[in-house]
């Protein structure tokens, strides 16, 4: 889903620059070196010069999180699913708790960053975990057509398996802010545009023709791997999003099947800002209380690799720089 001006062009770009210089002027580069192989969430990839930045606590990035528009966005986004359960209420669709991401600036040229087809958010804890049972309930009872990939019912007590970029939230929905035009062939993402995709891997998992022991290549710690070994009839649907320009917000389903293009062939850089949607329920705002820690002290997000670049970073956004509605959304605020 695509949500087109969400913030005006001359804001967006002053974001960028701002970004580009808070990177540099903080030699961000040089500081990875020391640091590199801390985050192995994706273990494939091996890259010289990194193209998603650990940085979390920048000025644009806290502003864009917290600001109104996209808080009517993610309102809207929240309203979408069936939130009341059999479990009683999921979430507060109106309330966002703040969850910092990292953000990927990738240069003309690169080829280091590509992902293959995945799913974040658990991998073989999708099929073990009792909370994750109960969201899968319908496949795995074989009420296959009642399965709703927009019941939240039990989405708020899966347990994952705790791993650098394993998100420990719920999310609605995984996003992010486009900083720079960027299209097919410039490095940018790809994915199966089929909210309940999934249903059907997690019946292929369960087949007559995977080993007993087997679950199509899913691992613990790891993304869920969707492959053309297991999964190529899906795979047919994987398609790389339209042009987007600054300023447009790019928004899936978490169980959406996703990757990275392997090479940019274009001409200027592929810039974004992840930010999802996370709204308020027990499971996120108990994660609000270590993210805090981490946020007052410019430590690393706690889900993401210990690599706390941003402790002694000048211009990086502090507490006293939140607005009331940032207060509320990082919980300092009811």
């Amino acid at each position: 889903m695509i949500f087109r001006n969400t913030f005006d062009r001359n804001r967006v770009t002053s974001w960028n620059e701002s970004l580009m210089e808070y990177v540099a002027k903080n030699d961000y580069f040089e500081k990875q070196k020391s640091k590199d192989g801390m985050d192995r969430y994706f273990a494939s990839l091996e890259s010289s010069r990194p193209q998603i930045l650990g940085l979390y606590w920048s000025p644009p990035q806290m502003e864009a999180r917290t600001s109104s528009e996209l808080a009517v966005a993610r309102r809207w986004l929240n309203s979408l699913w069936t939130f009341s359960s059999e479990n009683g209420v999921e979430f507060d669709p109106d309330r966002e708790c703040l969850y910092a991401d990292r953000l990927r600036q990738r240069e003309p040229g690169d080829d280091t960053l590509g992902l293959s087809a995945h799913v974040d958010g658990g991998s073989v804890e999708r099929w073990l975990d009792e909370g994750f049972r109960g969201v899968y309930r319908h496949l795995l009872s074989g009420d296959v057509e009642s399965y709703d990939p927009f019941d939240a019912a039990f989405r708020t007590v899966t347990m994952e398996i705790p791993s650098p970029a394993v998100c420990s939230m719920f999310r609605t929905y995984q996003g992010w802010t486009a900083l720079s035009r960027q299209g097919p062939g410039d490095g940018t993402l790809n994915l199966v545009p089929i909210a309940n995709a999934l249903a059907w891997v997690i019946l292929r998992a369960l087949q007559d023709d995977v080993p007993d022991d087997e679950l199509c290549g899913a691992a613990p710690s790891r993304a869920l791997t969707i492959s053309e070994a297991w999964h190529a009839k899906i795979l047919r649907a994987y398609v790389p999003i339209p042009m987007v320009e600054p300023g447009d917000t790019v928004w899936w389903h978490p169980d959406v099947i996703h990757g990275v293009e392997s090479q940019h062939t274009g001409a200027g850089y592929s810039n974004v800002m992840y930010i999802g949607a996370a709204p308020a329920c027990a499971k996120n705002e108990r994660f609000l209380a270590e993210q805090r820690r981490a946020f007052e002290a410019g430590e690393s997000s706690p889900d993401f690799a210990a690599e706390n670049y941003e402790v002694d970073f000048e211009g990086r956004f502090t507490a006293d720089m939140l607005s009331p509605l940032g207060r509320v959304q990082m919980g300092y605020e009811a």
